[in-house]
């Protein structure tokens, strides 16, 4: 299988289908090594059909071997001499070797070989693959160009793969088809297919290492051993050997290396060693083994370097790799150790000391305090994302380093730690297996729980994952602060839905102020009444786990201005900090937020990103919310294939690993496209499935409206009970307008006709009260109830009002088919209805990926930008909006913020 390669592989068979019709011709497809030039011949092979192939290939062993080449092209068809002329076929008897003549007329030979050529493909198209055109003997290749050139009506096709960089390898006069990096998504979906699991950090490193060339996105993983790509990788270090020593990459550039004067090579391989690309740098440190800058000059006439007056830099990262893999390593460690010194002493002591200390690292075979004591200081400086996936691997590097057994369990401790904050989740996992726990303090202990619960969230279930912190504060007791520890059991505990375990997590928090929200969320919906006025505790310094438990809690009890504001405040310091570790927690906690205030489409953008995040750290756990998240969105609008697939991933993974709030989400977004639609009774089904996911009555009220509505709808009001009476109580702890007037609007489907309308009017009335806190979904439910409950009254004029009013509502929002659930009711109370529907229809006309794309441009954003936000190439984000402009009537993203009606 070919990846990124669709408009290559489409040119080459329209060359052999027109073949087929008599036609010829003829391409040379040329790039560097690796790039994928062999996989396109082999291609062509496959659709060209057994017994159509003529193959031969160069090798440079033997490119002195006059008409090597082209004996072992034709030999196959050498049964065609015959039917030649005379001449001709004396010539090529003679290039064959058949006569035993000398070859003396080169033109007649170049006849012969277009001769002989159209004499096979008498019988059908017939197929000529040149590969490794470079190291072809000249005479050969010369003979089938000449024919190449010549071809016009013989149904012969003649490919020539000609490796990029090698002297003397150019082919002129010839069409050219050069190949370049594979794009991202073809990157992406080769590392997917064909490598080992790496983490995203070494996946990162594997991808800008390539560049894009498909033999090395293949070979560099495979010389990484387990644990680099399980993250251990470093900003100096590279692996010590690809897995085929036959690779031919490896050779290509390794011979050319080995030819290289042996002061040229030293320099060369401190330059791999140090990546720098600091020509000064590299010239002190090469002083150490008598180089100078003229011992340059030859790898640069070789084209393997490039240099400027102050920067070194190899042509393609490979060349590095095969460099520093080409040498002892006693060579190694000794181009390292001159780094080293060379850097003692340069100014700028923060970088340059820690490129200094990972040097020395590299240099050590043994164990070193001092050089331990150095690399725990290039941790402790590190910051960022970049930085935490840096200070882990110093952090391991600074164990590995030392002899005290208490020591290097705290090393490692922080090692996991830190690769937790960096997103290397499977690292993290395997650093932990590693730690003897007996070693560590209760508050190294405790941060170690929370890494080990975190990786537990990845690889299990949200429950095991809280039981792991419920055994750590058990253990530790009173000796270090409990509150991240119980914080996260609190969210791990939730996300599992498991009642009994929630209520365990509530046994052990102590009655303190800190604790508040923490209670409120396991145990009885009474504690919430003590919160009021504590959903802010997330702010200011506190960490990112306290933060986002305070945002959940004003998402549970229906603050969700105070949800959104919180989870605005995480996703900013998320971005600023580099703390990706957070960041799709964040934008699932915004995206929920958002999504409760009505505004979908930026509900839309923050999960979508979050999706992308998490899917790029491989957090299965919290990319099964996120769908949950997109499949509600796509409910309202009346998405039926889309909310069934993102329902159903997302169940899948959920029902495999016990993680019952998100399966609860799940089921709720299902549930809400048959209640929109008006199929009541698959909606009943599917909300009792929801509710019956979650144990906590907290966790279970964003889904009682619903159940209440289709329980009503489907005439079994019996069953809207208990429900109403869990949402009655729930919005008495919350104490919130937005839950209050829900639990008024299921008082009145529910209770005495009598007293219907007062129900409703109080839930209107509370609906409008809270300022930035209106539900505009939810009011207009209400709005759409209240006017069928009046129509069924023959109060006609007064059910009007309130049906279009839900009806304009519910076309602002996208929410189709409630939409048409106003619209019916409209007209059959005798309202005129205006066929146009909302104003910007034009946006249902895109895919959500076009949506999304559209949606930053309109602010100004580039498309690089958007490609930086997205997850996506800034190439993919040009074809979206190229496909986008005329679905909405434009030519111009100058026009988009008319057709959003926003301003930028």
């Amino acid at each position: 299988m070919l990846y990124g390669r669709g408009t290559e592989q489409d040119q080459i068979h329209r060359m052999l289908l027109r073949a087929g019709d008599g036609a010829s011709g003829a391409l040379v497809i040329h790039g560097e090594a690796g790039i994928g030039k062999t996989a396109l011949l082999e291609y062509a092979t496959g659709v060209a059909g057994p017994g159509r192939v003529l193959r031969t290939v160069g090798i440079e062993s033997e490119m002195e071997l006059a008409f090597g080449g082209l004996h072992q092209l034709l030999w196959p068809v050498a049964g065609h001499l015959d039917r030649l002329p005379g001449p001709q076929a004396a010539v090529l008897s003679a290039a064959l070797g058949v006569s035993g003549e000398a070859v003396r007329d080169r033109f007649g030979l170049g006849t012969a070989v277009l001769a002989i050529l159209s004499q096979a493909a008498a019988g059908g198209p017939l197929l000529c693959l040149v590969d490794d055109s470079q190291w072809l003997d000249r005479a050969s290749l010369d003979a089938l160009v000449f024919a190449a050139r010549r071809l016009h009506a013989e149904g012969v096709v003649m490919l020539f793969a000609v490796r990029d960089g090698v002297p003397g390898g150019q082919i002129n006069g010839l069409p050219q088809l050069l190949l370049q990096g594979l794009d991202s998504a073809a990157v992406d979906a080769l590392l997917t297919d064909r490598v080992v699991a790496l983490s995203p950090y070494a996946r990162e490193q594997i991808v800008e290492q390539a560049q894009g060339n498909p033999l090395a996105l293949l070979e560099l993983p495979a010389a990484l051993t387990a644990e680099q790509r399980g993250g251990q990788l470093n900003p100096v270090t590279l692996p010590a050997g690809l897995a085929s020593p036959s690779s031919r990459i490896q050779e290509a550039f390794q011979e050319q290396i080995r030819r290289l004067p042996a002061p040229t090579r030293a320099m060369l391989l401190v330059a791999a060693a140090d990546d720098s690309g600091d020509l000064d740098l590299v010239l002190r440190a090469s002083a150490r083994f008598g180089a100078t800058l003229e011992d340059l000059e030859p790898a640069e006439d070789a084209t393997l370097v490039l240099l400027s007056e102050h920067a070194l830099s190899f042509r393609h990262p490979l060349i590095r790799s095969a460099t520093y893999q080409d040498a002892a390593l006693t060579r190694r460690l000794a181009a390292h150790r001159a780094l080293a010194d060379a850097l003692q002493g340069d100014p700028g002591a923060g970088q340059r000391a820690d490129r200094r200390a990972w040097h020395l690292a590299a240099a050590t075979t043994g164990a070193d305090e001092e050089v331990a004591a150095e690399m725990v200081g290039v941790a402790e400086r590190a910051g960022g994302r970049q930085g935490t996936a840096s200070a882990s691997a110093a952090y391991e590097r600074a164990a590995q380093l030392t002899l005290d057994s208490a020591g290097r369990a705290q090393l490692l401790a922080a090692a996991a730690i830190t690769s937790a904050e960096a997103g290397q989740f499977e690292r993290t996992a395997a650093l932990t297996d590693r730690i003897n726990a007996l070693a560590l303090d209760p508050r190294m202990l405790a941060d170690l729980a929370r890494v080990r619960a975190i990786a537990e969230l990845d690889r299990g279930s949200p429950g095991q994952a809280a039981r792991i912190l419920l055994a750590c504060a058990d253990r530790i007791g009173q000796c270090a602060d409990l509150a991240p520890v119980l914080t996260e059991a609190v969210q791990t505990a939730q996300s599992s839905g498991d009642g009994q375990l929630l209520a365990d997590v509530a046994a052990r928090l102590p009655d303190s102020p800190q604790y508040a929200l923490a209670r409120a969320m396991t145990g009885a919906l009474d504690a919430a009444r003590d919160t009021v006025g504590l959903s802010q505790a997330g702010e200011g310094e506190d960490g990112f786990a306290e933060r986002i438990l305070a945002g959940v809690y004003g998402q549970l009890f229906a603050d969700h201005r105070s949800a959104l504001d919180t989870a605005a405040a995480c996703v900013r310091d998320c971005r600023t900090q580099d703390v990706v570790g957070w960041l799709h927690t964040s934008l699932h906690l915004l995206a929920e937020a958002q999504l409760s205030l009505g505004l979908y489409e930026e509900a839309l953008a923050a999960a979508t990103e979050g999706l992308a995040v998490a899917g790029q750290f491989g957090r299965r756990h919290r990319e099964t919310y996120l769908r949950a998240t997109l499949a509600t969105l796509a409910a309202l609008r009346g998405e039926q294939e889309r909310c069934a697939g993102l329902s159903g991933a997302a169940l899948e993974y959920a029902d495999a690993h016990g993680i019952g709030l998100a399966a609860a989400h799940a089921h709720r977004a299902l549930g809400l496209l048959d209640l929109g639609t008006g199929d009541a009774g698959s909606a009943l089904a599917r909300l009792e499935a929801a509710r019956a996911r979650v144990g906590h009555p907290a966790l279970m009220a964003f889904l009682l409206p619903d159940l209440v509505e289709a329980a009503v709808r489907a005439g079994q009001q019996e069953r809207a009970a208990e429900p109403v009476a869990l949402l009655t109580q729930w919005a008495g702890a919350a104490r919130q307008p937005a839950a209050l007037a829900l639990a008024r609007r299921c008082q009145a489907l529910t209770g005495p006709d009598g007293e219907a309308e007062r129900h409703f009017t109080a839930a209107l009335h509370l609906h409008g009260t809270g300022t930035g806190t209106v539900q505009p979904f939810e009011r207009a439910r209400t709005e759409l109830l209240y006017g069928e409950w009046l129509r069924r009254g023959r109060r006609r004029t007064d059910a009007r009002g309130h049906l279009r009013s839900a009806l304009e509502a519910f076309d602002g929002l996208g929410a189709r088919p409630w939409a048409s659930r106003a619209r019916t009711e409209l007209q059959a109370c005798g309202g005129s209805v205006d066929p146009a529907g909302r104003p910007d229809e034009l946006l249902d006309r895109l895919s959500p990926q076009e949506r999304e794309v559209v949606r930053l441009a309109a602010t100004g954003a580039t498309n690089r930008q958007i490609a930086t936000q997205l997850f996506l190439s800034p190439r993919t984000v040009g074809h979206h909006l190229y496909r986008a402009f005329p679905k909405l009537g434009i030519t111009t993203r100058n026009d988009l913020p008319l057709v959003l009606g926003r301003d930028r």
